[in-house]
Parts: structure tokens; sequence; C-alpha cells
């Protein structure tokens, strides 16, 4: 890839289970010289971003999980903006835990497969994103995802401060012993907390249990849900992690974006955990609607996460549908030969 426009920017994310100093080297060999960025804290990745853009690379691939990408691609077209610059095009290595955009953009066959997949394989399409709290994502939301995010990060923290287990303690290792210790007996005791959700931009949609609008489009000001609920998500694409297809809606208009409101108890997800993770499960408890920018509104403060990343609790926020980019896609068309 010495042609300026097949030059590739790959920033990994330090922290993430799968970068070790064997792979940070082995990248070191594949990329050409000066083009591998290793961010290890927001500062580090702010200014990662900074030099991306000045150098105008068309290409930037991001190692690490969806909040990895979700915080590059958020910085990149920041900083593009105000340098009045064309954001590049964005694709994921796989190397964290969870990766929903791997299973959206097809990168599953491992690191250095995708990277010699690029320019033979990896076509292009756009990808909407939300937008929350000024940060671009595929997805955000409220309930018990964020709380088995929340213990995952408590238990890595901790792993991370003791040598013998810090090489351990980034990836699944944290989660496995998260979830059964932590996570499922507060999921398990998780009320039905009381929800308000309004209508802050163009007309919505209320989606059936069949997928197909329901009633009249609600108009801006419009009260779109008010009842009980154990998360709330917006997503404009289908895949949560792990390839598990939990917004079926997410891409049914490409003008609005997928907002979920689950009121199902632990014992229906346990019973129905196979269609769940299909996308095939229906029940009138599982509230969908196609929206364009909506306010949330809890009765108290509850974890939350935006693009996979655990971002404290919250009691009220915001999501609005947020710009287009372009993404490597290995399921799109590959580029025609330049001969």
């Amino acid at each position: 890839m010495s042609a300026a426009e097949d030059r590739v920017a790959v920033v990994v994310n330090g922290n993430a289970k799968g970068v070790t100093e064997d792979l940070v080297g082995m990248l070191d060999q594949i990329v050409q010289s000066g083009d591998l960025f290793v961010s290890r804290s927001l500062e580090e990745g702010r200014e990662i971003a900074r030099r991306i853009v000045e150098r105008g690379y068309p290409t930037v691939l991001t190692g690490g999980g969806d909040g990895t990408f979700t915080q590059m691609v958020t910085w990149i077209c920041k900083e593009a903006d105000a340098q009045g610059r064309e954001p590049p095009r964005f694709g994921m290595l796989k190397l964290g835990t969870g990766n929903a955009l791997a299973w959206v953009l097809g990168a599953q066959a491992g690191v250095v497969a995708d990277l010699g997949r690029l320019r033979k394989e990896g076509g292009s399409r756009e990808l909407r994103l939300v937008e929350c709290e000024g940060m671009m994502a595929p997805f955000c939301g409220v309930g018990v995802e964020a709380v088995a995010l929340e213990d995952f990060h408590r238990v890595r923290d901790v792993m991370r401060r003791l040598p013998i287990l810090r090489r351990y303690g980034t990836g699944a290792l944290s989660y496995a012993l998260a979830i059964p210790l932590l996570s499922m007996p507060r999921i398990l005791r998780w009320p039905h907390h009381p929800v308000r959700i309004t209508n802050l931009g163009e007309p919505a949609l209320r989606l059936g249990v069949d997928g197909q609008p329901v009633g009249a489009p609600m108009d801006p000001g419009e009260l779109l849900y008010e009842g009980p609920m154990r998360g709330v998500w917006a997503s404009t694409v289908p895949y949560w992690g792990f390839g598990a297809r939990i917004f079926p809606f997410a891409e049914d208009r490409d003008d609005r974006f997928n907002l979920r409101v689950v009121d199902i108890g632990s014992l229906d997800v346990a019973r129905h955990i196979r269609e769940i993770w299909k996308g095939t499960y229906r029940d009138p408890r599982v509230h969908d609607f196609l929206v364009e920018h909506v306010r949330v509104e809890l009765d108290r403060p509850l974890p939350f996460e935006i693009g996979g990343d655990a971002q404290g609790e919250r009691q009220t926020f915001e999501v609005r549908l947020s710009r287009k980019i372009r993404v490597v896609d290995y399921y799109a068309p590959p580029p025609l030969s330049r001969g």
C-alpha cells in the first residue's frame, strides 16, 4: 500500500483484550511505517485523531471494541470539521470484547486476514450513527446490558491492579467473573423502572409486534411511551455484541433509528434466549419505534452506555440521528480493479 490513496492508518486500543506487544510488533511490520497508532488514554486518542486528519489518511481502521470505534470516529469527524476536511473511510479490526460492528461490517477473519482482504475485498458503504452527549455511536442506552458493562469494568479495573492477573483482566475472563458474580444477581432483582420518552424530532412511527407501523405518526412534542421498562436502547445497526440481533428494525428506514423499550422479565429472557439472539422474538412488552430525535426521562439515575462503553449513570438523556460515515464493509461489493 505505497500509493497515497491506499494509505491506511491503524489505531489500536492498547487496553483492549487482544492487543499485546507481539500483536503491536506484527502490525508495525504489516502497516506502512508511521501509520500504526497505539492509544492508551483519552488524551492520546484525541491527539492521534488530530494527526490522522492532518496527514489526510483516506482510510482509518480501529483495533479494539465498539467503544474504540465510537471514540475515534467521533474525534476524527470533529477534527475534520474543524480543519474543513472530509472525514476518512472507517473500518474495524476485531480486537475487543463483543464487537457488534464486526458483525455489521464483516470483520470476522482475524486481524492479519482482514488487513490482507482490505484492498481486494473491502467494499465501501455508508453507515448511519446516533449521537448522544456529543458522541457518535451505532447504539446507546440504559438497562441490564449497561449493568453488565458497569460490572465488567469494575472487575477489569481490579484485575489490572493484580500483577498475576493483569494480562487476563481486559477481556473474556473479566466478563466470566463479572456476569455470574455481580451482574446476574443485580439483573434478577432489577425492577421495572418508570420511563417517559418524548419525540423531539421528525414524526415517529410505532411498530407492532410484526414490525409494521401501527397508528398515525407521532409529531414533535408527543409522548411516545410512558410506563415500566428494564431497558431502553437506540440503534442504527441490528446487532449487539457477540452477533446477537437485538435491533431487527434498525435498518428499516434510512432517516430513522430503532428505539426499543424492553419490559420483559429475566425468566422470559432465559426461556426465549435463542429467539432473542436471532431477532425473531416478539412480545407486546417489547416496544419498537422508528424515530429521529427523542428525550428519555427516568425516575432515577441508571447505568448508561454509549457504543458499548459504560458512561456512569444517567436520569435524562437525548438521542438523535447523526451523520453518515463511510465504512469498509466486507459484505459490500469490492472496488473495481485499477489494473
